[in-house]
């Protein structure tokens, strides 16, 4: 492997003190706090003790479970939808306090003079929502940070980010995005409640909350990663249909975005909880805004309904449509490479908690300060109709009977302004203030991804590239929408999922066809210059997430060359002490340990007969499951799954398990536990096909045998993420394993 590349490096595992991190190209070093992720057991262990429970369950117990997983969905749409009607109610009612009171301020001052006042009672009020948002995610769950897209993507995709969907993260994640949106940042709350579903999934699958430490008892069959891994996916999409009103995208968000796993009653599943949270949310908001039973609402980010008549194209606009989509594809690029060196620069400098707090409430002060000042020096007055929907129309120093165009797109929450630059008339905006917003609030959004607070880039992006679609000089809706997916397209390199999300959201199908042709060019011309905004990201945090497809260039690779070796190997008969040793030793980096006939003493590997995991290695010796002698018979206590389950999924440290020196002399036999089929490869097996096996079935382990079936190493997801194609052809990244 000598013609390998090795230019960039991820951190290996770190402590709550910190480490010390290579970053860019090894270039120069971090400090920051991260712990380092581990990976998900998407591959059922089919030990003993799971295939006599299969076995014993009848035809009718398998259509029970089947059940139960259609009840679980029915209450992860439910509850998600709830959370959703929940932070729509919150904001509304926060900015709209917050916009009265500054509106008053404005008009009291625009004619006494003295509108510094009114700007600092903005900035006073935008930096006190985003501090109680911000210090609830420095101090109490940093998890909570971001969108939480990223976060979801890895956990679909077999990583296990620490922290990401316990019960704590939901509620700041929820208070985060209530105070992120209230606070005036240019954030949406589409990716807050796509992790927030997706908490709410892991959760209710799992029949209990271990940060509660209630137990409900039931629901216990699917304490497993495999189950939870479907109900993520549920919970996922769940949260893109609240957020969008759009139940199908949301199945094809799940799909396209993370999901290593699909199948046909799975997607059924999924669309179902994904319907069950779009009518929950709209229900509850019509009886919060008194129409019960007008369940017209699509979601949370309602684009309004769009009257056909007026999407018409021809055959000769394709090539605008392609334009649009290569312009979106170049400033989205832009956003990302801007936003990549902005997290480098908070990774060296902004680690702490404090100076990440006075990071969020500089950015909400500097946004209320570019806001005010946009409006200050706008002329763009236009007359107010008596059919104006302008939530706070502002006055300023336009005449009488008018408005200032630039508060409108300002003066308001993200998604409203979105509404606005989509349904107001031609001649709202002219071309000036239209330049301007949309120049101040790209860089405001791209400042802003990446704060710690709870925030989204969906409607921020959405509304650049409507304001540029606006200025783009056809004043029509179905330009301004290819233009607000090219701009969306271009920073999250998101094709199917997205178009569908977009059509469902605006209520028309015609907009299908020009969508995906901007979104397709959007990707391909936003790939050639650096990666989707939340694949950098998931490169940034050290995950090693595995993409759909090998490197094209890596088929001269083989198993041999990117394996572990040597393994730690553990006799069928184990002595206890050995074990002990084994999980304690801390150079032992794998999670699973492939089970031989023997080990020699001179090293030579033994014949393969099963693997078995650290975390049931914890569970039998903290159950003590062996004889109290070596030379004793081998008559050991019987376990069922249900102890397995019930430790899962925060299984103890090996640390926190006594065992005596009478202890460490008995055997332990691992042949009912362990999987007597484990996958593997022969040592000659291409490094694309190992890639497609770790892929298509998420597996953690694969080991690796020689003619003979004796083990010769071991192949985890870091030894293939850490290969990738970069400009010298296939490099190698140094990759800690866990």
């Amino acid at each position: 492997m000598a013609n390998i590349a090795k230019k960039v490096s991820w951190s290996g595992r770190g402590d709550d003190r910190g480490e010390r991190t290579p970053l860019l190209n090894g270039d120069e070093e971090v400090k920051y706090n991260r712990q380092v992720p581990d990976t998900l057991d998407y591959d059922n262990s089919e030990n003993q003790l799971f295939l006599e429970e299969e076995r014993r369950m009848s035809h009718m117990g398998f259509r029970c479970l089947e059940i139960r997983r259609w009840v679980i969905c029915g209450l992860i749409g439910f509850l998600t939808g709830l959370i959703a009607c929940m932070i729509d109610i919150a904001v509304e009612k926060l900015a709209g306090y917050k916009y009265f009171a500054v509106k008053l301020n404005i008009e009291k001052y625009t004619e006494l003079g003295g509108l510094s006042i009114s700007l600092i009672l903005w900035a006073v009020l935008n930096s006190a929502f985003v501090m109680f948002g911000a210090i609830a995610v420095a101090f109490v769950e940093p998890i909570a940070a971001g969108s939480g897209i990223p976060q979801i993507k890895c956990f679909l995709n077999g990583v296990k980010i620490p922290r990401v969907v316990r019960l704590k993260t939901l509620v700041i994640k929820v208070f985060g995005v209530i105070c992120s949106v209230a606070g005036g940042l240019a954030v949406g709350k589409e990716g807050p409640m796509i992790h927030s579903g997706a908490v709410v999934a892991a959760g209710v699958s799992q029949g209990r909350s271990t940060s509660l430490k209630k137990d409900f008892k039931i629901f216990e069959y699917f304490r497993r990663d495999t189950e939870k891994r479907d109900f993520v996916s549920a919970g996922a999409a769940a949260g893109v249909s609240a957020a969008f009103g759009a139940p199908v995208g949301g199945v094809l968000f799940s799909l396209e975005e993370g999901a290593s796993f699909w199948n046909q009653m799975l997607t059924w599943r999924i669309f179902f909880a994904s319907m069950v949270s779009t009518f929950t949310l709209n229900f509850f908001l019509s009886i919060y805004h008194g129409k019960p039973g007008e369940l017209s609402s699509p979601g949370l980010i309602n684009f309004g309904r769009f009257d056909s008549d007026i999407v018409q194209y021809n055959l000769y606009e394709i090539p605008l449509f392609i334009i649009m989509g290569a312009l979106g594809g170049v400033l989205g690029a832009l956003f990302n490479i801007i936003n990549y060196w902005l997290t480098i620069f908070r990774i060296r400098y902004i680690h702490r908690p404090c100076l990440q707090v006075m990071e969020a409430m500089l950015v909400a002060a500097v946004t209320a300060t570019v806001s005010f000042a946009m409006i200050y020096f706008s002329n763009d007055c236009q007359p107010l109709g008596q059919d104006n929907t302008e939530e706070y129309p502002l006055q300023l120093f336009c005449a009488d009977g008018e408005y200032n165009s630039m508060a409108t797109a300002f003066f308001n929450t993200p998604e409203r302004s979105v509404r606005s630059l989509f349904h107001n008339p031609p001649g709202t905006y002219n071309p000036v203030t239209l330049g301007v917003f949309t120049l101040a609030y790209f860089f405001l959004a791209v400042w802003t991804y990446g704060l710690t607070v709870s925030a989204g880039v969906f409607i921020p992006s959405l509304l650049i590239g409507a304001a540029w679609g606006r200025l783009f000089g056809i004043l029509l809706c179905i330009v301004l929408l290819t233009c607000a997916a090219a701009q969306l397209g271009g920073i999250v390199r998101m094709t199917l999922s997205l178009t569908v999300i977009l059509v469902e959201a605006t209520g028309n199908v015609t907009y299908g066809f020009p969508i995906m042709l901007v979104l397709m060019t959007a990707k391909i011309v936003g790939d050639y210059f650096i990666e989707g905004l939340y694949d950098i990201h998931i490169k940034l945090q050290s995950v090693p997430f595995l993409h759909w497809d090998a490197p094209p260039t890596s088929h001269w690779l083989t198993a041999r060359e990117v394996m572990s070796s040597p393994v730690t190997c553990l006799n069928r008969v184990e002595k206890v002490g050995r074990i002990v040793d084994v999980l304690s030793n801390t150079s032992t980096i794998h999670n699973g340990f492939p089970v031989v006939a023997h080990t020699s003493e001179n090293d030579e590997p033994g014949i393969i007969c099963g693997l078995i995991l650290r975390s049931q290695l914890i569970v039998l010796l903290k159950h003590k499951v062996f004889v109290e002698r070596a030379s004793s018979r081998l008559s050991q206590r019987k376990l069922q799954l249900k102890d397995f389950r019930d430790a899962y999924p925060r299984f103890p440290p090996i640390q926190s398990i006594h065992v005596s020196q009478d202890e460490r002399e008995c055997m332990m036999d691992l042949t009912e536990f362990m999987n007597p089929t484990p996958y593997t490869v022969p040592q000659e097996t291409s490094l694309p096909r190992v890639f497609k096996l770790f892929r298509a079935l998420g597996l953690r382990h694969l080991v690796v045998v020689d003619n003979e079936n004796r083990v010769v190493g071991l192949v985890t997801r870091k030894d293939l993420a850490r290969y990738h194609v970069g400009k010298d052809g296939l490099e190698e990244l140094h990759l800690a394993q866990t």
